[in-house]
């Protein structure tokens, strides 16, 4: 009986060791960016951004996620898409996606091995039981302008002029004019996408920014024909061609000459009438008119000062030689105004008690804007 028993038992352990040679080893191998785990007999994915050093360069976030990875900038908006939930949006990078149950590995022999995939927002499964990216951007966009398709999620971004709503899907109008207040010389519209610049009545745009005085006198006849047009920064004003009254006559051009000595006695010999336009708000002091003497004898001294015009101490009258002075505005002059002036060129000679004096009446026409 016992040497029957242990035939048995030799028989049935060679049995079992025929049967196991005759059975095909099982090999298993997973599709890129998965790798087979023996514990858990299942392929899982590769975290590369664990694994590969410097995986994105340029100080980019690594993101992983089934069967790869990608870069994203630091700043960059996610937005993570979970059927018809409302998509959530963060500035900080997802964590990486793996499966709890995956069945992404391949068999060889006669066995072989089937299981569900269970895959994270963002993916789905084909018929190969593979996890595959859901291009949210198709059939129809979920942006209002362009959309970006991500692993897993995707992206929104506007046209130029435009910039993504707090919901980052939709877009809405950037408002440049208050961005900067340097865009426009004088004032900015803002348009869809875009904005313009507009100048006030008196100019005309230049480029696309700057504001440029029109020259009515040279546009049209503005003016009757018994006077003369000035133009100034931002308008334009008639003044007569003879300016002289009684007891002056005309003797040219804006110039002015008393003809009797008694009937003078008191009065300037000679009035010039000069007509000048500073814009808006001028920085200061300037220079802005010079005066000088047309006639020069010798021996002769001049001295000049500002005889009327000058109330509120806005001008100063400087000699700069013997012949000629420069009027220097001490204060800003804020437009529209005008301004008259009588600058006095006095002559005179101590020896031969000898005394002379000129005047020109100077108007400066103030512009009601700074440029």
């Amino acid at each position: 009986m016992k040497t029957l028993h242990a035939v048995l038992h030799l028989s049935l352990l060679l049995s079992t060791l025929s049967a196991q040679q005759v059975d095909e080893p099982v090999s298993y191998s997973c599709t890129e960016g998965y790798q087979f785990n023996v514990e858990e007999q299942e392929c899982k994915d590769i975290n590369e951004c664990e694994t590969l050093p410097d995986a994105c360069k340029g100080r980019m976030s690594c993101i992983n996620h089934y069967g790869g990875y990608f870069c994203l900038p630091q700043n960059a908006q996610i937005i993570i898409s979970n059927g018809g939930e409302q998509p959530a949006a963060t500035t900080r990078p997802p964590p990486p996606l793996f499966p709890s149950h995956h069945g992404n590995h391949q068999t060889t022999g006669h066995q072989a091995r089937t299981s569900s995939v269970q895959c994270p927002v963002g993916f789905t499964a084909d018929e190969f039981n593979f996890c595959r990216d859901v291009n949210e951007c198709v059939p129809s966009s979920p942006c209002q302008h362009l959309c970006y398709n991500l692993p897993g999620s995707f992206m929104c971004q506007c046209e130029q002029g435009y910039e993504l709503a707090p919901d980052q899907l939709s877009c809405h109008d950037v408002d440049e004019c208050l961005l900067s207040s340097y865009l426009c010389q004088w004032q900015c519209v803002n348009q869809p996408s875009s904005y313009s610049c507009i100048c006030p009545e008196g100019y005309q745009l230049q480029g696309t920014r700057m504001c440029q005085d029109i020259n009515e006198c040279e546009t049209g006849p503005n003016c009757r024909e018994d006077q003369v047009c000035w133009n100034y920064f931002g308008g334009y004003r008639c003044y007569p061609r003879n300016p002289c009254q009684e007891p002056y006559v005309q003797a040219g051009e804006g110039r002015c000459s008393c003809q009797s000595l008694s009937a003078c006695r008191g009065f300037p010999p000679s009035i010039v009438y000069k007509y000048m336009s500073i814009t808006s708000d001028r920085s200061v002091p300037a220079d802005i008119f010079q005066i000088q003497a047309t006639s020069v004898f010798p021996n002769m001294h001049n001295t000049f000062r500002i005889k009327a015009g000058n109330e509120e101490g806005q001008f100063f009258l400087r000699r700069s030689s013997n012949v000629s002075g420069m009027l220097v505005m001490t204060r800003p002059l804020i437009g529209p105004r005008e301004h008259v002036l009588d600058l006095e060129m006095v002559t005179q000679n101590s020896a031969l008690n000898y005394r002379s004096s000129s005047l020109l009446r100077l108007t400066i026409i103030v512009g009601p804007y700074a440029f």
